[in-house]
């Protein structure tokens, strides 16, 4: 979002902490040293001070999830470091752009009579899934795995209470409390920015627009502002396989033949659930690529590994990656025919912008929302089956929730060779064609990045603006 602002002459300056700064420092170097006006103002973070261990400052660094409060609470702490900062300078920010769950950002926008535009990685479709839940309150009065269907949405879109993210089902009133406080800062933001395009969504745009009073403005995929191969490998974490040794394995399959299965980059999945996982790529005799990440518990299925012998049965067609992936890198090789996801949003907007139709298996939050998107809307995917949230840092409650046959069969039905999976694959495609073309010039995502400005200098030169 950063460099796309700085492409259209707007000056940026990105606000983080050390560690999360070197996630994309070395692809931003490469903005700033072609001139793009970008500039990082890194904010010491005081993990020790909140009793979190030194250099956790995101949500997949820490080793427990129960410590997700004392994060938020030293990110809290940084509100007057970056008053301060906005004091000096001159001019003052025309705009200030956050994270919706960094709450005090409200206050500091209001504080210098600025707009706030919020950026929370969701969809068009799960927010107004989102706003129908709010205002409906359909499921209320249902058991657990009871059905409803969502009121007034283009399409029919059926889900159990289960299924539902936390700010419908928290467990606890001191999260009922906080999701409560975000609802209140999100109505009140001037505007939100989405990372989708409105091919992908339009009638869910469209009426998301009207919710907002014409104050959305979808400017992706951001992915794709990544054009060299250097900027796909070092997006996000450094990867932690030589992108030569990926390639050459991709190259070695065929094309369309590899399922890829990576649940995302703060799974922390039970090791028993992901050896059904490890059955089923094995069951499918087709080429596949497993990041295999557990969080914590990464040593027990790393021992379930070693022990039964599953390299061995599988090395002529497996390439199993620890740690972070090269997803972009990965996602955009021919040889990639699915892609086994857990519906978190970048990783499904990737798939999507690639082209390549995806296996879903949503774990928490708004992802059964997005599963819903992607096979009922869209058409480009097969569910395994997954039929209730697993709250994150709940896992060990949920056991194995899916069998390595449901997740075969849903392999095997998103790879085939058949009608139905060629018209998946079709469908895929034309959307990625269609992900390419919104970013280009004159594109729709590029011409809403065009809107937003002008929306910005016009608050600015009307005297709203200090």
């Amino acid at each position: 979002m950063v460099k796309l602002l700085a492409q259209h002459g707007v000056r940026v300056t990105i606000i983080t902490t050390p560690i999360n700064a070197r996630r994309f420092g070395s692809i931003l170097d490469q903005a700033i040293k072609s001139d793009l006006p970008i500039r990082f103002l890194e904010l010491p973070f005081p993990s020790v001070e909140f009793g979190l261990p030194e250099g956790c400052e995101s949500i997949d660094t820490l080793p427990s999830l129960g410590l997700a409060r004392d994060l938020f609470l030293a990110y809290n702490s940084l509100q007057q470091e970056v008053e301060q900062y906005i004091e000096k300078l001159n001019p003052r920010p025309s705009c200030l752009v956050s994270d919706t769950y960094i709450l005090w950002a409200a206050d500091t926008a209001k504080k210098f009579q600025i707009p706030r535009i919020i950026f929370d990685g969701m969809n068009c479709f799960t927010q107004m899934c989102n706003h129908v839940l709010y205002h409906s309150k359909v499921y209320e009065s249902l058991g657990e795995s009871d059905s409803f269907v969502l009121p007034g949405l283009p399409d029919r879109i059926e889900l159990t209470r289960s299924q539902l993210p936390f700010v419908f089902n928290p467990g606890s009133k001191d999260m009922t409390d906080f999701n409560e406080r975000v609802r209140i800062s999100e109505s009140e933001a001037y505007g939100v920015v989405i990372n989708s395009f409105q091919e992908l969504e339009l009638e869910y745009a469209d009426e998301y627009q009207k919710v907002k009073g014409d104050k959305v403005w979808c400017i992706g995929p951001l992915s794709l502002c990544h054009k060299d191969v250097s900027e796909k490998v070092q997006r996000g974490n450094k990867s932690s396989i030589d992108k030569n040794e990926c390639l050459k394995w991709l190259d070695s399959q065929e094309n369309g033949s590899v399922i890829y299965a990576c649940l995302g980059s703060i799974s922390r999945v039970e090791p028993a659930q992901l050896v059904e996982l490890a059955l089923a790529l094995e069951a499918s005799k087709k080429p596949f690529i497993w990041v295999v990440r557990a969080g914590h518990k990464t040593n027990a299925i790393e021992k379930w590994i070693d022990e039964e012998g599953f390299v061995e049965r599988t090395k002529e067609r497996a390439l199993l990656i620890r740690g972070w992936a090269p997803q972009l890198l990965v996602l955009l090789h021919p040889a990639i025919g699915g892609f086994l996801t857990h519906c978190g949003w970048n990783s499904i907007l990737e798939g999507v912008s690639a082209g390549v139709p995806l296996v879903t298996w949503p774990q928490f939050q708004e992802q059964f929302l997005n599963e819903k998107l992607v096979v009922q809307v869209l058409r480009i995917g097969v569910s395994v089956g997954a039929q209730k949230v697993v709250h994150l840092g709940e896992e060990e409650k949920s056991g194995v929730e899916v069998k390595s046959e449901d997740l075969r069969k849903a392999i095997e039905m998103v790879m085939e060779e058949g009608k139905e999976g060629e018209e998946r694959r079709k469908r895929a495609r034309e959307l990625s064609k269609m992900a390419n073309k919104a970013i280009e010039d004159g594109g729709s995502s590029h011409q809403n990045m065009k809107r937003l400005i002008e929306d910005i200098r016009n608050q600015a030169s009307s005297g709203i603006l200090s």
